[in-house]
This record gives C-alpha cells, structure tokens and sequence, in this order.
C-alpha cells in the first residue's frame, strides 16, 4: 500500500496519524523528494477524472494566473499542471492494491478499511 502526498500537508499528516494509530503499514512517497507519478495520476484520472485529483480550493491553485488555470481542460492539461507544481494535487492519495481514496476523511478511510 502506498500513501502519495507531501509530509507537512495538514490532511497528510492527518492520514498518516490515522493509519499509524491502526498499525496498517503503508509506504510514503514524498511528492517533493520523489517527483509526481505521472503514470498513477494517468490512471486516476481515467478512473475518476481530473477534476477530482486538481484541488481547486487549495492555496496553490488560486494563486496560479487566470490565464494558467483556463488551460486546464482535460488529463493531459491536468497532468501538465501536476508535473509542474504537485501542491496541486489533492492529498493525500492512498493506493491499495489499485484500489484508492483521494483526500482523507476518518469515515471514507474506515468503510475504505471495513472498521
């Protein structure tokens, strides 16, 4: 299992403390330090569109220019941005065996594990 995001991201952190508290082990992959995995984004965009891994109401997004956000218009354009600035992308992701929650949440995160 494999949790994507970056260490001091609150709703990270969050996750982490969650699973950490349950013993489930996972393994981290740093967005700063380990680049963005395009090919995971590739498919989470298939299987969920790119709408639901940008984060539009995050800091990151707003502070791109009007200019910049109007080129987002489908995956390829998405990834673009997700390759150039990963703070873009909604945290954390978890994938389990191809299997995967976008953002964090104690109730997503319980039914996703059975509790």
């Amino acid at each position: 299992m494999k949790l994507y995001g970056i260490p001091n991201c609150s709703t990270v952190k969050k996750a982490r403390a969650w699973l950490d508290e349950r013993e489930i082990p996972y393994e981290f992959h740093d967005y700063k330090k380990q680049g963005v995995p395009l090919d995971t984004l590739r498919e989470l965009c298939d299987l969920l569109g790119w709408e639901a891994i940008i984060n539009r109401n995050g800091p990151t997004w707003r502070k791109f220019p009007e200019a910049r956000r109007a080129q987002v218009r489908d995956c390829a354009s998405a990834l673009s941005l997700m390759e150039e600035n990963a703070s873009v992308i909604r945290r954390p992701i978890l994938d389990r065996d191809g299997q995967y929650q976008v953002g964090f949440s104690e109730d997503n995160y319980a039914a996703f594990f059975g509790e």
